[in-house]
């Protein structure tokens, strides 16, 4: 019988995510570092608030967030864990819409507003089309999360981010994956004028061949994926009913399955 291991995509063992909220005019700058490294990120919007003070209006998310991952932050910003279920739904609910009507994608994750959740909005948020919610506390660690509605980042980038490059670089056991994930707020680099720390993680992480730059939605999705493969129960062959391409390792060797196809090993 096989050995049967999950890779991320091209067979890379880390991922590389990063997430930012608000949708700051300060993102404009944010994602121009991002683009220069090949970075990837998920930007938690309130559509209620676009344009307001300084905030990116509704006219320039389409193309300002190109290649990234528009996602929902609720409609107003309010501290959710005080509201009735009612206004919850309200605000994922409208902020989705918003934001899908600008970008032309299904919006199907969220950071929450003022990192404020319960069990309860935990319950409510798969029927709203959630399939992923980041919370504020950070582990310091590079796994892969336990509870995608409780998703913990690896780090605020305030809090020791080329310390935790520099390990995210350096871990090389491909029995584990491994997974960096960065939260903050574009316009603390202004308030904190550190605009370098950015660049300088950008240009130490990015374009390594070994690490996967991906957004949220799609760490969640190929994994999603992965667990959707459908094995012989012998495991000597696999379908995959997904769209997307899944990797594995197979008894060492990298195997791509793609989308609606069945391979024998």
């Amino acid at each position: 019988m096989a050995t049967i291991v999950m890779c991320f995509p091209e067979g890379r063992h880390k991922a590389l995510t990063l997430s930012y909220d608000d949708g700051k005019l300060a993102d404009r700058r944010l994602i121009e570092i991002f683009n220069r490294y090949g970075l990837r990120g998920t930007f938690h919007l309130n559509s209620g608030l676009l344009g307001r003070g300084d905030r990116v209006g509704a006219d320039e998310i389409k193309a300002l967030y190109q290649g990234h991952e528009v996602s929902a932050h609720t409609l107003t910003h309010p501290t959710i864990a005080r509201c009735p279920n009612e206004q919850i739904v309200y605000e994922v609910m409208e902020d989705r819409r918003n934001l899908e009507r600008i970008v032309g994608y299904t919006v199907r994750g969220m950071s929450y507003p003022n990192g404020s959740y319960n069990e309860r909005i935990k319950q409510l948020l798969p029927g709203l089309g959630m399939e992923y919610a980041r919370v504020v506390p950070s582990t310091g660690h590079y796994g892969m999360p336990d509870d995608w509605l409780e998703w913990q980042p690896t780090c605020h980038h305030n809090r020791d981010l080329m310390k935790h490059a520099e390990e995210f670089a350096n871990l090389h056991k491909t029995q584990y994956l491994y997974l960096m994930y960065v939260w903050g707020h574009s316009y603390e680099f202004d308030m904190d004028n550190n605009w370098e720390l950015i660049e300088q993680f950008g240009q130490y992480i990015g374009g390594n061949p070994s690490i996967w730059y991906c957004t949220n939605m799609e760490l969640v999705a190929y994994t999603k994926a992965f667990e959707a493969l459908k094995f012989a129960a012998d495991l000597s062959f696999v379908y995959n009913p997904s769209a997307i391409s899944v990797w594995l390792n197979v008894d060492g060797e990298t195997v791509e399955v793609r989308g609606g196809e069945q391979i024998s090993f």
